[in-house]
């Protein structure tokens, strides 16, 4: 095939402007990587491009969805259906009610601690108290009754 025209490509797709728009969106995705639907023959991704849109071996209609999507600032995204909004309410809730569950948990194993140190300070000073009746008691004195 010889060196592809504009004039070439004009049959295919009539408007300069758009045919401009699909050659340098094609050659921007050989760039990119994309496969060739024609050998290259040395030749650059823009002339590569105008050669598939000639042997029309390319979906122009991807194409143009390859420039809008490109074009575009703002992407729409889905919202969630109203099933998938209450399954997430769901999760939210048994996440909340998970964690409100181990802080009650904690809360109790600290007071557990400290009811534990409680016991073991007044079984202590018990254990004092018994000690210095017994030395009173070695050195033959009386004990006082409180």
């Amino acid at each position: 095939m010889a060196r592809v025209t504009v004039e070439d490509c004009v049959t295919k797709i009539p408007n300069r402007f758009d045919l401009l728009m699909i050659a340098a969106q094609r050659a921007r995705n050989i760039s990119s990587g994309a496969e060739l639907t024609l050998d290259r023959d040395n030749d650059k991704n823009p002339v590569v491009a105008l050669r598939e849109i000639a042997d029309e071996t390319v979906d122009f209609s991807e194409l143009e969805d390859g420039i809008v999507t490109g074009l575009q600032r703002y992407v729409e995204v889905e919202e969630p259906e109203e099933d998938e909004m209450d399954l997430m309410q769901a999760i939210h809730h048994d996440v909340e009610e998970d964690e409100l569950e181990a802080q009650t948990d904690i809360e109790e194993e600290d007071e557990i601690k400290e009811d534990v140190l409680t016991v073991h300070d007044v079984a202590a000073e018990e254990v004092d108290a018994a000690f210095e009746d017994a030395e009173i008691l070695q050195e033959g004195g009386e004990l006082e009754e409180s």
